[in-house]
């Protein structure tokens, strides 16, 4: 039986890095489970999951006998019957996959004969060991029997720090993740298993349609490669072409460099010489200048003055007509002023008689509105009063032809009853 004090000792396993939360329609709306038989799986699958965590550790709490002071002497003796049975049958299995090893190795060289020996040596070592087998299991139910017996031994086995293989630990992964799932499953209802599978298959199609177009891009991604390397390979040969003929440029400015180089000496030696004769003559040149310089200094020295005057009288007739301008802008000045302002009334008047003649405007099409409302009221009763007394004539019409029958009718009556008298 499941003992009461096992639900309250936590599982101690090193779960696998925790996973990404997983998508919206894939979450189960419930978070507990309701019904009797989800809990009992779960609760079944908990109990072999805590029973697998302590079978675990035997192994290793049988080999550490010192970290198990306090525990009663059969839980001991039972743990060391364990390691032992457990010993002797790894040792026969990894004997039985030596003698595999060497049976092949050595399956080419030797004889038929030690062959069938070696291998019937094999089968009947096959044979021994599902009895071996099956102590163990037997051992191992017999001491997990003990320790759940024993809520005292199954916590001081939890608490020290014993190993477990590196199979038993993913093992022991596998188990929780199963129980996941398996909750997981408990959880989710029927019309969610549909929306699941849907949501399942739309993904699926969506991962599909994105792999086409991944491969449809990366064909184009291939040829639009193959293209620019063809391309890259044409400007490559262009660009040698273009080094090729740059070569032969720099050879050819070079050859020509050099020949101008010694022409332009021969033209710097030529106008050397001939800047030489210019100099001469520029110097006779500027000794007759300057001699016609001085004697027209003096002559203009002359010219100056007599302008200096005519500039002095003309200065002065400008400032006079300055003054006299200032004069006639001061009072056209006063003038615009004056204008200015008769024009800023004249405007105001204009903004008043504007917002007059909006207003009348206004009344205006107001008083037409109801001229046309009243139009149409006395044109609709007219129409009324026409409709009436054409009414009232055939009523009048109709109500004649009535007595002039209703008189036929009395004076045929009298008539037929003067005839039967």
């Amino acid at each position: 039986p499941w003992p009461p004090s096992a639900n309250r000792i936590p599982l101690k396993i090193e779960l696998s890095p925790k996973q990404a939360e997983p998508l919206k329609p894939l979450v189960p709306s419930k978070s507990k489970l309701i019904t009797i038989e989800a809990k009992r799986i779960v609760s079944v699958l908990d109990e072999a999951i805590f029973k697998v965590e302590l079978v675990t550790l035997l192994w290793d709490a049988a080999g550490h006998p010192e970290a198990l002071v306090g525990m009663c002497e059969g839980l001991l003796g039972a743990l060391s019957e364990h390691r032992a049975l457990c010993q002797a049958l790894l040792e026969s299995v990894s004997d039985l996959q030596e003698k595999a090893r060497r049976l092949q190795e050595e399956e080419e060289e030797a004889e038929e004969a030690w062959l069938c020996d070696r291998r019937l040596s094999m089968e009947l070592h096959k044979v021994s060991l599902p009895p071996l087998m099956q102590q163990v299991r037997d051992s191992t139910k017999n001491t997990l029997r003990l320790l759940l017996g024993n809520p005292q031994a199954t916590k001081l086995l939890q608490m020290q720090a014993f190993h477990r293989s590196t199979g038993a630990q993913r093992f022991m992964e596998g188990l929780v993740e199963l129980r996941g799932f398996l909750f997981e499953k408990l959880l989710t209802s029927p019309m969610q298993v549909r929306e699941k599978a849907q949501f399942l298959q739309d993904i699926s199609r969506r991962n599909q349609r994105n792999q086409e177009d991944i491969d449809t891009l990366k064909r184009e991604l291939a040829v639009r490669l193959k293209n620019r390397d063809a391309e890259v390979e044409k400007e490559n040969f262009v660009i040698q072409e273009l080094k090729n003929h740059l070569h032969q440029v720099l050879k050819l400015s070079e050859h020509s460099l050099l020949r101008t180089k010694q022409e332009a000496e021969k033209q710097q030696k030529l106008d050397f010489r001939a800047s030489q004769v210019r100099m001469a003559k520029t110097q006779q040149e500027i000794l007759t200048l300057r001699s016609q310089y001085h004697s027209l200094v003096s002559e203009n020295h002359e010219v100056e003055q007599a302008l200096r005057k005519k500039k002095y009288k003309v200065e002065t007739e400008v400032e006079n007509w300055i003054q006299k301008y200032d004069t006639e802008m001061g009072e056209k000045q006063e003038e615009f002023e004056d204008l200015q302002t008769v024009h800023k009334d004249e405007k105001q008047q204009l903004e008043e008689l504007r917002q007059r003649h909006q207003v009348l405007v206004e009344e205006f099409s107001q008083i037409q509105a109801e001229r046309e409302v009243m139009a149409k009221k006395r044109l609709e009763a007219e129409r009324e009063m026409l409709r009436m007394v054409r009414a009232a004539t055939l009523i009048q019409a109709v109500w004649k032809g009535y007595l002039v029958r209703s008189m036929l009718h009395s004076k045929r009556k009298k008539r037929g009853k003067g005839k039967g008298k």
